[in-house]
């Protein structure tokens, strides 16, 4: 990764995804914002300023919108270095305990979060292959790595969903998969699984979740770029179908 850098990101307008690209712009690279929420990508645009970035209000877990956004960055900034998955949707039920799970819910978080994930890497690894070369790094999550500790749950609202842990834990999967089936095609394929980020959690929670970290607890969005960007860069180059983890202990 260099000042010259095209990275495509989707999700751009999240905590994670609007983190990472601030950082990218700030060291010079070039960026394709994909996210499917219009006011939050137009909103970071203008934080961003309009040079060095392409805004697309697209759906990433469509092939046909996936070949869409991959063209306009080809046409806009000549390549695609780069990418970055960090969409995360989620349906009407997404939260829902064990016991409350509803096929319908559940049909489209696999579909959309899992599938999406998928369908996405298809249609961009047939442009990194066309490309000659490409680096790809997915958001997974510590809970795709660990059991959750259901007791910091006590006393809230909040839990930790069967299908997040299994769709994570699948994208971890998907990444060694990925990076050894496009062996000698000159294209890495990462991931990073952080542990909970800051998002107006209740105090009991944040408590409890704090007790198993070793400095910090729960993370800003910020705390990830660092891994990321160096994911992105050459220093990087041999480290491929590798998942880090950015917990602060927790896992531990």
């Amino acid at each position: 990764m260099n000042k010259e850098s095209v990275v495509l990101i989707t999700g751009a307008s999240g905590r994670v995804g609007s983190s990472i690209t601030k950082a990218l712009v700030k060291q010079g690279c070039r960026v394709a914002l994909v996210d499917l929420n219009k006011q939050a990508l137009l909103q970071l645009g203008e934080d961003l300023g309009v040079n060095r970035a392409l805004l697309i209000t697209a759906d990433a877990s469509l092939p046909s919108e996936a070949d869409r956004f991959l063209e306009l960055a080809k046409e806009r900034f000549g390549r695609v270095d780069a990418a970055i998955h960090a969409a995360y949707p989620r349906s009407k039920g997404w939260g829902a305990r064990f016991e409350e799970v509803k096929k319908e819910h559940l049909d489209e978080d696999l579909t959309k979060h899992l599938g999406g994930a998928i369908l996405f890497s298809q249609r961009l690894m047939k442009f990194f292959i066309a490309q000659g070369y490409g680096n790809l790094v997915f958001i997974a999550s510590i809970m795709g790595v660990v059991t959750p500790k259901f007791e910091n749950y006590a006393g809230t609202k909040m839990t930790s969903t069967i299908e997040y842990t299994a769709m994570k834990a699948a994208l971890i999967a998907m990444t060694k998969y990925l990076a050894k089936y496009y062996k000698g095609n000159h294209i890495r394929v990462n991931c990073v699984s952080p542990g909970g980020i800051l998002d107006q959690q209740p105090e009991s929670f944040l408590q409890r979740y704090r007790a198993y970290c070793n400095d910090k607890g729960m993370l800003d969005a910020d705390d990830l770029v660092g891994t990321l960007l160096f994911l992105l860069s050459d220093q990087s180059r041999y480290v491929t179908g590798q998942n880090i983890i950015i917990d602060d202990g927790w896992s531990l």
